[in-house]
């Protein structure tokens, strides 16, 4: 066996093992410390990738879940307020019904008259109140309504007559429940039915039916939270489906074009962008008010109703105000059902958030966090090796000593 000084192999070597198992015991202890398998991109570069993009799908959706829990609240303030008003309107039919009566004089239904313009003025009161983050749920700031200063000749509006099914013309569109600044537009999708898509690309098909004189029909594209009523002419002609798919379709009314800005309220109730990861929740006036304030067309009657009875006290009015009466607790009664499907649909959103967001937290997690079991072994093998290492140094750094023993011997 040679002797050599000037180059100690086995030093080296020894020198090599003891700075793997150094690194192999940094390594250990920093995911030890972290409790991460992956605390850099050497670690694992594919591994990282991966995480890193689950993590911000993961704090995304768990925002989204945070975005429907606040749209939850914000529909439950709204229908609190619905609530109250419904009592004050409970009470109002209870006072018109006394008031229809004769077995008072028109000194008592004055007294009548002072509380039921009293609940008018609460009623409105609650509306403008009731407010989730500073904006009015209650006042119609935050319902679509149809863009008619924007609207052209191609957008469908109250009083066209499809130029198709001339006998018919469009007395109502609904648009409370839609998105804001938005174009919908009608295509024809087959016999006896008609497709609404909006610019986001989300579409329904619905079915639609022959119109005879003085017929009416709503096209209720309930997915999409549009609805067009209909009405026939009393001396027109039997329009078919097919004229009414004609006209819908045909240049000059096929579009439904929706006001941007404040219009309804939109909920990011996804971790995306696109279909699907928002929803439009349109929150109506409630006011007892003129329609040309802005108020729902039965609360508007209703106004008329308390108007007439305070102007004159009279059985008569009083019986008609129970009719009007009866207009505005359906009315508020479509809107609190609204409302809570609404919370419903959340409920469930929140519940799809929530099981994906542990699922991906789960593969995320096998994929970044550090078996413990495995890295207390790992480091237990590295300090062992460390002191080998050691002490195997120490003896290949002793070796050239025998050197000096030949040497000594000359």
């Amino acid at each position: 066996m040679s002797s050599m000084i000037n180059t100690n192999i086995n030093s080296l070597v020894s020198q090599n093992a003891l700075s793997q198992s150094q690194n192999s015991l940094a390594t250990a202890m920093q995911r030890l410390s972290t409790g991460l398998r992956i605390n850099g991109a050497k670690d694992d570069a594919a591994g990282l990738a991966v995480s890193t993009k689950m993590s911000a799908q993961v704090k995304s959706i768990n925002q989204a879940v945070r975005n429907a829990n606040d749209g939850i609240s914000m529909l439950q303030t709204a229908e609190g307020g619905i609530q109250e008003q419904q009592s004050m309107l409970q009470r109002m039919r209870e006072l018109a019904v006394q008031g229809a009566s004769a077995t008072i004089s028109d000194t008592d239904r004055g007294y009548i008259n002072t509380e039921l313009q009293q609940l008018k003025t609460e009623i409105n009161a609650v509306a403008d109140r009731t407010k989730f983050n500073g904006q009015s749920v209650l006042t119609g700031s935050l319902q679509t309504t149809l863009n008619d200063t924007n609207a052209t000749g191609a957008d469908l509006v109250v009083g066209d007559t499809l130029t198709t099914a001339t006998a018919t013309s469009v007395t109502a569109v609904d648009v409370s429940g839609a998105k804001a600044g938005t174009t919908y537009t009608f295509t024809s999708s087959g016999a006896g039915t008609i497709t609404l898509t909006n610019t986001a690309g989300d579409a329904q098909t619905i079915s639609i039916v022959d119109m005879t004189a003085n017929g009416s029909q709503v096209l209720n594209f309930s997915n999409l939270g549009v609805k067009v009523t209909l009405q026939a002419t009393s001396a027109g002609a039997d329009d078919t489906a097919a004229d009414l798919i004609a006209g819908l379709t045909a240049a000059a009314d096929d579009t439904i074009l929706t006001e941007d800005g404040s219009g309804s309220a939109q909920l990011q109730i996804g971790a995306d962008s696109g279909a699907g990861n928002t929803m439009s929740v349109s929150f109506s006036n409630t006011k007892i008010d003129t329609a040309a304030s802005g108020a729902a067309g039965a609360m508007d009657t209703l106004n008329t109703g308390l108007a007439t009875f305070n102007g004159s006290s009279t059985t008569a009015n009083a019986s008609a105000l129970l009719t009007a009466i009866d207009g505005a607790l359906s009315y508020t009664s479509g809107l609190r059902s609204t409302l809570g499907a609404n919370m419903n649909r959340l409920s469930h959103t929140v519940s799809n958030l929530e099981a994906t967001s542990t699922n991906l937290s789960a593969a995320q997690s096998r994929i970044t966090d550090a078996d413990f079991a495995a890295e207390t072994a790992a480091m237990t093998r590295a300090n062992i090796l460390q002191q080998a290492g050691t002490a195997m140094l120490a003896q290949a750094n002793s070796q050239p000593n025998g050197v000096m023993a030949l040497l000594q011997r000359l």
